[in-house]
């Protein structure tokens, strides 16, 4: 079983960075994909970032070039460094990861992109 707990939410300008963390109640090298999602009222949820075990990732194309995900292994915690964010990155951003057929989610925390 694992527990994530989002942080580092909260309200941006555009234009501005924020940067997310997801910290897992136990060793994460055992864990294999984790994932970035995010929900903005009235749209389907939304998968903006995935790293595997060995480090890769993969983007949605709506925050390639801008969001960076990593992991640090050693505090059992995920990133999600957002750049240039834009109004339409607001969004509850929540934690994902999935041991055999369970999968885990963090609680969420919300981004909000406005002037």
């Amino acid at each position: 079983q694992v527990q994530l707990v989002e942080s580092g939410g909260g309200l941006v300008q555009p234009g501005g960075s924020l940067r997310l963390s997801c910290a897992a109640s136990r060793n994460i090298l055992s864990i294999g994909v984790m994932a970035w999602y995010r929900q903005a009222p009235g749209k389907q949820r939304e998968r903006i970032a995935a790293i595997g075990s060995d480090g890769s990732t993969d983007y949605a194309d709506s925050v390639k070039g801008r969001f960076t995900i990593s992991r640090d292994n050693t505090k059992n915690t995920m990133y999600l460094q957002m750049n240039s964010l834009k109004p339409e990155d607001t969004a509850v951003y929540r934690c994902y990861t999935q041991s055999g057929p369970v999968a885990y989610w963090g609680q969420g925390t919300q981004v909000t992109v406005s002037s």
